[in-house]
Order: C-alpha cells, then sequence, then structure tokens
C-alpha cells in the first residue's frame, strides 16, 4: 500500500507542475523554485512531514521534498547553534544529496564530453 500512496502524491505532484507548464507562462525553472519553497513553507509549518509520513518517498524526492529538507536543517541547526545555524543548517542537512547531484555531473561530463554544434 506504501507504494500506492508513493505513487499517487508524487504523480499527483508531478502532474500539477505539468499543468502549471501547459497552462500558464510560467517558466519550468520558476515552477522548481515554486516547489522548493512550497516545500520549505509547507515544511516550517509542520505541513510536509506528515505528507511524507503518509507517501514517504512520493513526498520526499521530489523538489518539494529537497525545500523540506532545507527547513528541518535550519531548524534543527537553529536550536543547536542558534542564529547561526540559520546559515549553516540548510547545507548541513543537505550535503548528500548537493555531494551526489555534483559527482554525478562530474560523471556525466567525464563520460559524455560536449560537441560543436
Amino acid at each position: 500500500m506504501i507504494f500506492l500512496r508513493a505513487f499517487l502524491v508524487g504523480g499527483l505532484l508531478c502532474a500539477v507542475g505539468q499543468i502549471l507548464i501547459d497552462f500558464t507562462k510560467l517558466t519550468p525553472a520558476r515552477i522548481l523554485v515554486g516547489y522548493v519553497v512550497t516545500g520549505v513553507l509547507l515544511g516550517a509549518v509542520g505541513v510536509y512531514p506528515m505528507l511524507v509520513d503518509f507517501a514517504g518517498a512520493g513526498a520526499s524526492v521530489p523538489l518539494s521534498g529537497f525545500g523540506n529538507l532545507l527547513a528541518k536543517g535550519i531548524r534543527e541547526a537553529v536550536e543547536k547553534d542558534g542564529l547561526l545555524g540559520i546559515l549553516t543548517g540548510g547545507l548541513t542537512s543537505a550535503a548528500g544529496g548537493i555531494t551526489a547531484a555534483m559527482l554525478f555531473a562530474l560523471l556525466a561530463a567525464v563520460c559524455f564530453p560536449a560537441k560543436d554544434k
């Protein structure tokens, strides 16, 4: 049942993004930023963690999940380090994902060099 919930919630998030692309003049970059900001805001007020508990990876993998991760990291760092945590918490909590993205981008650049048009 967890797979069905993950599929439905993740699919709904993707469908909303596709609807925004098709029926608005928003660029994909602005939609992606909107998802991250929405994840931060919903994580800050405590709604997004309930969605992650319900849908698992269907809610934690999309960009809104990244925003929630940033909000959670900042909240924990502020509790631990005070106001300095505002600057360090987000990157600390997302360091694994950021490192993986950079490593995979480097591997792709090495394996598939750019060609002139």
